[in-house]
């Protein structure tokens, strides 16, 4: 899978660089059949901001965002969203198949 990482008004390390791919590595991992993922850093009048993108087959997209003081936690703040995002959809990891008549 391949994962973009962009910093807008800002520089980015290059270990925070690698915690995004990592972070969107194990995140990709829920979803079924990732096609590609994009992280974007935004430092916004001193507001950091982190952006996941995370697009499946079919045309579908998820999308979570965080903001917090520093972008290491607003990394990992929209990596639990993304992951509440792909987990509560999906009917076989929560138990909740159709019942077939």
């Amino acid at each position: 899978m391949n994962t973009t990482v962009t910093a807008r008004h800002c520089e980015i390390p290059e270990d925070l660089r690698t915690r995004a791919t990592t972070v969107m590595e194990k995140v990709s991992k829920l979803a079924h059949r990732p096609v590609r993922a994009e992280v974007l850093f935004d430092n916004d009048h001193n507001r950091k901001i982190v952006e996941l993108i995370l697009h499946l087959p079919r045309g579908q997209t998820r999308v979570a965002s965080a903001e917090a003081d520093d972008f290491l936690t607003a990394l990992d703040r929209a990596g639990d969203k993304l992951k509440h995002q792909l987990g509560k959809n999906d009917p076989v990891r929560n138990g909740r198949r159709k019942k077939t008549a």
